[in-house]
């Protein structure tokens, strides 16, 4: 038997054509996936695309594809989906990572992020360090060697969008539009991982939730900005292919009980009814 979990995302720190294709920073928080990899049968109530993980390491790795139906796999997640909060990354990462430790192999981050992507767009929540990583085809992983700390108030809407479907929009024009600022906002990301400077990590996000304005806009988005500047968080993060936005901030510097009641004040709460304090952590698929 194996255990590993993968975490959750805060949408993205930035998201959009930088260095010639489409390209994100995930946001990793401290929600995660946690899969259970042992002998046994199949749980007829399983997810898909974790099954075709398994599939796909034992066609890797040359074991017998009927293997599969010996391996069972147990996925313990309250990760919302279809809300852009990587929870199948997470399901399919940590699947990854179990299943190779059950059967005595390793998987490097670079591996198992080809592997994801061929199944589904996949977040960078698989690696340890933030990292820029064209998400649908794993060419590019460019990795930032430190984070600054910071919290978020992660807003949860009731509305889904599966990224597949994201994928099909047409959005090629846009995303060429609004790539200076794409490149201005990993530019940001490198100096605040440089000069573990939060604020400026703040930035980075906010030129990007901007931009996806023009993508998949975010109801409440000029009067969620007003309070940022309201209340001086850092910045503001949204998920470019869901629905949930994050405010960036300290908890420890800031008033999360008057944010919140201002977000009930000016009636954001009718899109956003679900709030959860969460802390920005390091990604990266671990054992348990």
């Amino acid at each position: 038997m194996a255990v590993a979990q993968c975490p959750a995302s805060c949408g993205e720190l930035i998201q959009g054509w930088i260095l010639g294709s489409e390209k994100l920073v995930s946001c990793p928080v401290d929600w995660y996936s946690t899969v259970e990899v042992d002998y046994g049968s199949p749980r007829t109530d399983e997810r898909p695309l974790s099954r075709a993980m398994v599939d796909q390491l034992l066609s890797h790795w040359r074991y017998p594809a009927e293997l599969s139906k010996e391996i069972r796999i147990d996925i313990c997640s309250t990760i919302p989906v279809a809300k852009g909060m990587a929870s199948s990354t997470a399901d399919i990462a940590a699947t990854a990572v179990a299943t190779a430790h059950h059967l005595g192999q390793t998987l490097d981050e670079a591996t198992l992020a080809r592997l994801c992507v061929s199944l589904e767009p996949t977040d960078s929540t698989l690696f340890r360090q933030l990292t820029l990583f064209d998400h649908n085809t794993a060419a590019t992983q460019i990795a930032c060697h430190t984070q600054p700390q910071l919290d978020l108030l992660l807003l949860e809407s009731p509305a889904t969008l599966l990224t597949t479907d994201y994928h099909r929009l047409p959005r090629l024009e846009k995303l060429h539009a609004h790539s200076a600022s794409l490149q201005q906002a990993w530019e940001k990301i490198q100096q605040a991982c440089e000069t573990n400077n939060p604020r400026r990590m703040g930035e980075a996000a906010t030129l990007s939730a901007i931009a996806s304005q023009h993508l998949l806009p975010k109801p409440g988005f000029d009067t969620l900005l007003a309070l940022v500047e309201e209340c001086d968080l850092y910045g503001i993060n949204v998920a470019h292919s869901g629905s949930v936005v994050g405010l960036m901030l300290d908890r420890q510097r800031h008033d999360v009980d008057y944010l919140q009641r201002r977000l009930e004040e000016k009636r954001l709460t009718e899109y956003w009814p679900e709030q959860h304090l969460l802390r920005m952590v390091q990604g990266g698929v671990e054992l348990r």
